[in-house]
């Protein structure tokens, strides 16, 4: 550790320090499971009660069961309240999200001729019913309600809730308010932590239940998604921010140094890593992020101390080769490319929850208005998950038809793989089966 900034050769990391920081803020989480399964199981337990109880304990808000669920009065003094360069920028940010994640949608139904008289396809249905998470502990993110919202109304979801923590003075962000509006949602609860993914969960005297909880959050969150698993769909595995910016001898080290405050002021809890075949570049930005670091207000000065001493630092790599490879087995929430050809390398860039390539594609601009998706796999999840899309609020139906033609191309294979299989019923019911002459008249054309 340098100037409290870890600073490690890839090469000389033993296999302790690897998986500290391929583990990063996971361990943490671990640790929170026997604190949040007691909040999930009083919530279930005395519902209203319980989530008055918890937002008085944790976020210091006395709230009545009537004021759970913000009022249309409150969207409106929103509106109200912003500035208007601030709702231009909710505005341009959401045109361009929506722009996107317009493109994802699947065809609605479709088939496919298998073989004469056979067809097979899907049908896209959304989701009848979904909960977005969006966090405020560590400051306040319309961002997140539009990279969740909008999505999952481009889907037509019939019913979108928002549980989101309460202010100080008991108030919800005007900027989510407005960012919610401006989506068609208007039900949006005062609830965070916890006990808001349980109410969603199990269901409240005001909240009703959902099948599906999408949003990021502290380790509390990612503690209470991994007990609700099995409760409801609890969506990609989205916990406190990490990023890992890839860069070689070309690269700025002031913007190199910039860029890696962006997720590390997030929190304590985050991760931010430079990985670099540039030993000069490195001790470069190891000398330029004290005094950038000094100069960022509090808590976000203290966040990012804890940062660079805890699970991220500088990781100085022999090559671009091994570099890949340690991005490849981390699977970072965000990465940032910064060398020379970022495109000759992307073909080879495996698991990242996204990808953004050249010094004028700082993550903060995906964050906020991009247009891709910054509801990111974080903890190594990006090995399998993907970002927030469309996706997540559609389900699909696999759907078949045979004529007769088709039932007589096929049924003499299904009764002898069911009789190998040993299910008796299923080869009888393929066995001397009486049949229409003639296909359906409303059959799709092949």
């Amino acid at each position: 550790m340098i100037n409290s900034i870890n600073y490690y050769r890839l090469d000389e990391l033993n296999s302790a320090q690897l998986r500290a920081l391929r583990r990063r803020a996971e361990a943490r989480i671990d640790d929170l499971l026997p604190v949040v399964q007691p909040v999930l199981a009083d919530v279930r337990s005395r519902g209203d009660a319980a989530l008055i109880e918890y937002t008085a304990r944790f976020d210091h808000v006395q709230l009545a069961p009537e004021r759970l669920r913000v009022t249309p009065p409150e969207f409106a003094a929103a509106r109200d309240q912003l500035a208007p360069d601030v709702r231009q920028a909710i505005e341009s940010a959401a045109a361009n999200i929506r722009r996107f994640h317009e493109r994802q949608l699947p065809q609605e139904l479709w088939f496919t001729e298998i073989g004469p008289g056979i067809l097979a396809g899907e049908k896209v249905t959304p989701i009848s019913s979904v909960g977005l998470y969006v966090p405020r502990g560590k400051g306040s993110f319309p961002s997140v309600l539009l990279m969740l919202a909008l999505p999952a109304t481009i889907a037509r979801v019939p019913r979108i809730a928002i549980c989101t923590p309460p202010g100080p003075d008991g108030s919800v962000d005007a900027a989510c308010l407005f960012a919610a509006e401006l989506c068609g949602i208007t039900e949006v609860y005062r609830i965070g932590g916890a006990q808001a993914l349980a109410a969603l969960a199990y269901g409240t005297e005001t909240i009703p239940p959902v099948h599906k909880v999408v949003g990021p959050g502290s380790g509390y969150i990612a503690a209470a998604k991994r007990l609700l698993y099995g409760t409801l769909d609890v969506g990609l595995p989205a916990g406190p921010s990490e990023a890992i910016l890839l860069a070689d001898s070309s690269a700025d080290p002031h913007i190199v140094a910039r860029d890696l405050l962006i997720e590390a002021e997030h929190g304590s809890d985050s991760s931010s890593l430079l990985l670099t075949d540039s030993e000069p570049l490195a001790r470069q930005v190891l000398t330029l992020l004290p005094d950038r670091i000094a100069t960022l207000p509090e808590p976000r000065q203290t966040f990012c101390r804890d940062v660079f001493a805890g699970t991220g630092g500088i990781i100085v790599a022999p090559d671009l080769d091994r570099a890949l490879e340690f991005i490849n087995d981390y699977a970072p929430e965000h990465l940032e490319v910064l060398v020379r050809e970022p495109f000759a390398l992307l073909p080879r860039i495996k698991n990242a929850g996204e990808i953004l390539l050249g010094p004028c594609t700082p993550i903060c601009i995906g964050n906020y208005c991009l247009g891709t998706n910054a509801i990111l796999p974080t903890g190594g999840f990006a090995h399998t998950f993907s970002a927030v899309s469309v996706f997540d609020f559609l389900k699909r139906s696999g759907i078949a038809y045979l004529d007769p033609t088709g039932y007589a191309r096929l049924h003499t294979v299904a009764r002898q793989l069911a009789v190998y299989e040993g299910f008796p019923a299923h080869a009888r019911a393929v066995t001397g089966r009486p049949l229409p002459e003639v296909a359906h008249k409303n059959a799709p054309s092949r």
